[in-house]
């Protein structure tokens, strides 16, 4: 688990370093970017997922709460300025799997990453409780949240 928890603090470092110079990057940069922090979110919520469902008797607060709080901190951290233009195709060695349609509903767009921010804010609070039972249940939103952008924009 520590191992884990080195490479989600590496991953989300890297999605905070670029800060509001998300849109001064490359295209290039800023596909690899959002898929690294896609990668580190999933992460986190599977390391979640195993404690509170498929092994119970494994569940650590400690660890539930720090992959809560990357979670959290990936879903607030402005990922939508990594979807900058030139990032709608193929750039170099990175391969988009957003589709066109991401780009041209902006405002349903946003409305899906609030609503991810609202209940990734939430898991990270209820995380802090050690409720078992509530936590797989808002692991679960945060879950949906994430896949109602990606059944509707994910290329498959």
């Amino acid at each position: 688990m520590k191992m884990i928890t080195k490479i989600s603090a590496i991953g989300l470092c890297l999605v905070f370093a670029a800060g509001v110079a998300f849109a001064q990057l490359h295209p290039e940069t800023m596909i690899m970017m959002r898929k690294a922090a896609c990668d580190v979110s999933s992460l986190n919520m599977a390391r979640i997922r195993a404690m509170v469902d498929f092994n119970p008797a494994s569940f650590n607060k400690k660890e539930v709460i720090a992959a809560a709080n990357v979670i959290a901190a990936i879903a607030n951290s402005d990922m939508l300025s990594l979807y900058g233009p030139g990032t709608e195709k193929d750039v170099g060695a990175q391969k988009t799997n957003v589709k066109p349609e991401f780009f041209q509903q902006r405002d349903k767009v946003k409305k899906l990453v609030l609503a991810n921010i609202k209940e990734a804010n939430k898991l990270q609070k209820v995380a802090r409780t050690g409720d078992v039972k509530a936590i797989n249940m808002q692991l679960s939103k945060v879950t949906n949240s994430c896949d109602a952008c990606h059944v509707l924009y994910k290329k498959d």
